[in-house]
């Protein structure tokens, strides 16, 4: 595969500025999480929002899909919300005599699941092949998803009752988990004084195109990989699996997620390889969500991110 060249990558990083520029006309700091949000689009995957509500989780999306001019769609899931509601249905239309395709929110190109983790999980299976193969079979019929195509789901981590965990299957299709968290202080009052008159969301203009982000995205799988880099990015899914602390581990997706994903994260700075600190730093944020603890680490108080990072200090990285 050609390597990408230093224009391409200049122009990656432009666009990326553009949108992280605009978007921040809306949501006040969170650069970290604006980064994560680019990285997945570039990489074509979703996202899994963990937060409290009120953080700016909806309207990180919003305007994420401004900026880009795409569609969006928000569902708000609940026990009562059907399949159908997310993918559409076909009825029979009396006036023309045939069935005829009510398409759902899902064809979108960018779609808020909002508390996913509160519809039954006959409800959050409906979102698998849509996000796995951007397709979406009803009837019988494949019809395709228009791209760039974006899920990002949300959920409480606090509030669980009445709440149905998304299986090791579903989350698995997340590329990336991450959370927003509370502003700082000064964060914070600087959001109460731009949305005093208004709500610049509602101002918010395209800075990028879509047939932009499809070029992107094929442009930041040339971003070169040396073999002891991937070599490392194996040796840490593989430690995954083998600590006595973890249950379940990461899968070869998790691998091609933390490829790719550092991939993109060396494009958005400019550079056309990657860095081991690329991989160190998108290790967590992948993986995590991809791990299971064993009952005995949970009672110890131990979590996910406590044991990506004891894996990155326990693996050394390559030095080129």
């Amino acid at each position: 595969m050609e390597q990408i060249g230093a224009d391409k990558v200049a122009e990656i990083r432009r666009i990326a500025d553009l949108a992280r520029e605009n978007i921040g006309r809306v949501i006040v700091g969170k650069e970290s999480m604006l980064e994560l949000l680019l990285t997945a689009l570039l990489c074509e995957g979703h996202v899994l929002l963990e937060d409290v509500p009120g953080t700016g989780k909806t309207t990180a999306a919003r305007a994420l899909a401004a900026s880009l001019g795409c569609s969006f769609q928000r569902i708000q899931f609940t026990p009562d919300l059907l399949p159908s509601d997310v993918t559409g249905l076909s009825f029979f239309n009396q006036k023309v005599s045939e069935f005829q395709f009510r398409p759902g929110p899902i064809f979108a190109q960018i779609v808020l699941a909002d508390e996913i983790n509160r519809a039954t999980p006959r409800t959050q299976s409906s979102l698998l092949e849509a996000m796995q193969e951007r397709t979406v079979t009803i009837d019988g019929e494949t019809r395709r998803l228009q791209r760039p195509f974006l899920v990002i789901a949300t959920q409480n981590p606090v509030e669980l009752e009445g709440t149905f965990p998304l299986p090791e299957a579903q989350l698995d299709r997340f590329l990336i988990r991450l959370g927003i968290g509370y502003p700082t202080r000064d964060e914070e009052e600087a959001i109460l004084t731009r949305f005093e008159q208004h709500n610049p969301l509602n101002d918010l203009q395209q800075v990028i195109s879509a047939a932009e982000i499809l070029q992107l995205q094929a442009d930041v799988r040339t971003v070169a990989v040396s073999d002891l880099l991937r070599r490392y990015i194996v040796e840490i899914v593989r430690a995954t699996r083998n600590s006595g602390e973890i249950e379940l581990g990461a899968s070869p997706r998790g691998s091609l997620a933390l490829y790719q994903t550092s991939q993109a994260r060396a494009a958005l700075r400019g550079r056309s390889f990657v860095l081991p600190d690329d991989v160190k730093l998108m290790a967590e944020p992948v993986l995590g969500h991809r791990m299971i603890l064993t009952a005995e680490a949970r009672l110890r108080g131990r979590t996910t991110t406590d044991l990506v990072d004891q894996i990155l200090n326990q693996i050394p990285a390559p030095v080129e």
